[in-house]
């Protein structure tokens, strides 16, 4: 008999499909500072993650030295908060650019964007 997916994990799988399929439907002038709250390395959902996977990295590194997860998971999940924080560092530099890009009025009507939306 499988076991019930437990509450944080459909929490975690409805937060992602919900905000896909908002940012899937917004015109650009509202996907925009929707995009960047995301990838705000503070308080957006990126940085979220990368706290989230650097915690699972020293949960996993416990249990390896248990003997309970092969090494090969630590590392695998310090890689990935190790890169994430890389993405966030990168995407940091940008910051400024999308908050003012996001609260120019009107620039959704700028030939290209009107009509684009991600599928």
């Amino acid at each position: 008999m499988p076991h019930p997916t437990p509450y944080p994990v459909r929490l975690a799988d409805e937060i992602t499909r919900q905000l896909a399929e908002h940012l899937a439907r917004l015109p650009p002038n509202e996907a925009t500072p929707l995009i960047a709250r995301i990838l705000d390395p503070d308080d957006g959902a990126l940085g979220g993650a990368t706290h989230l996977v650097a915690t699972g990295s020293t949960f996993a590194k416990f249990q390896a030295e248990r003997g309970v997860l092969p090494a090969e998971v630590w590392l695998a999940l310090g890689r990935a908060a190790n890169e994430l924080n890389d993405i966030a560092v990168d995407l940091d530099d940008h910051r400024e650019t999308l908050r003012h890009v996001s609260t120019q009025p009107g620039h959704d009507n700028c030939p290209g964007l009107r009509d684009q939306r991600v599928v």
